[in-house]
């Protein structure tokens, strides 16, 4: 049985290793480069074709996978002029950005009646765990859609969650990273207290790992504090900034008082206010020691 025919748009830190599962694991691959073509041309040593308007991969596609940087560039991909809607055919979008989930229900909405379906499948872990296939992914959706797409969500996801109707996955989404990324602000300000008491992340670390409080996320982000690694966790800071401003404004439509949550954006803001909006968020811990004054590196 041959399997769907997917194009792909996005093929960044995240977007190349899944596409590569994609291609390898035996689907017939579209892509459309953006800036960078060094993935596009690994992409088409593996298999993939590449088209060069989103009309023309709308074209050659039965399934589409949208991994952006948020919805404003989804909406412009799929409706937008010469976008994936003009090429007026039935389509299965599936949008695995962080999107702001009222875009991404008025966006399903809209595209029904132009016979294309949206699903909504966002993705937690890294770029190492796209190169894998081992993504966990939340996907949203009617059953027939979520059906249809998860052949395709099953090449590069270890574990794939069904949260419901579209738009829920965006939304399980934003609570994911509002806890991972406030868990990087309350590291990041207790190094701070600590190396104001003369405590090193060292001491800070050999207290805090192997004990209850430990976990994968913390050990990530202190691969970065303790080792320098700048390639720990490759998601940036105004990416985190991004994802916490439509956590605050899902927050603000629910009318949901979100203290906590206005807190931890603005520690991202204030690390994006001064300068540091394409550094990574285990560099977060940096941005606030220098705010207070204090270094968590030898000098």
């Amino acid at each position: 049985m041959a399997l769907d025919r997917v194009g792909f748009v996005g093929v960044g830190l995240m977007g190349h290793g899944m596409a590569k599962n994609i291609v390898e694991k035996g689907h017939p691959l579209t892509v459309m480069a953006h800036r960078n073509r060094e993935p596009i041309e690994d992409l088409k040593s593996r298999g993939a074709s590449e088209a060069v308007t989103l009309h023309e991969l709308a074209e050659r596609s039965d399934i589409v996978v949208l991994c952006v940087t948020g919805s404003p560039q989804v909406e412009a991909i799929v409706t937008g002029p010469g976008g994936l809607a003009s090429a007026g055919k039935p389509l299965l979008v599936c949008d695995c950005s962080t999107s702001d989930p009222s875009s991404t229900v008025k966006l399903a909405a809209s595209l029904a009646q132009q016979g294309i379906t949206l699903v909504d499948a966002p993705l937690s872990r890294t770029p190492k765990d796209a190169q894998a296939g081992t993504l966990d992914v939340m996907a949203g959706g009617d059953d027939a859609a979520f059906e249809k797409v998860r052949p395709v969500l099953e090449k590069f996801a270890g574990r794939i969650v069904r949260t419901g109707p579209v738009g829920s996955g965006h939304t399980m989404k934003l609570l994911n990273n509002f806890v991972s990324l406030g868990y990087a602000a309350l590291y990041s300000e207790a190094l701070t207290l600590g190396a104001k008491a003369g405590l090193t992340p060292q001491v800070f670390d050999s207290v805090i790992r192997g004990g209850r409080m430990d976990c994968p996320f913390y050990q990530t982000f202190f691969t970065w504090v303790l080792e320098r690694d700048p390639n720990a966790h490759r998601f940036s800071i105004a990416n985190a900034l991004k994802d916490l401003t439509y956590l605050s404004g899902y927050a603000n439509s629910a009318d949901v008082a979100n203290p906590l949550g206005a807190a931890v954006r603005n520690s991202f803001a204030f690390a994006a206010g001064a300068g540091r909006a394409g550094d990574f968020v285990p560099m977060l811990s940096d941005a606030v020691a220098e705010m207070n004054g204090v270094r968590l590196t030898a000098e």
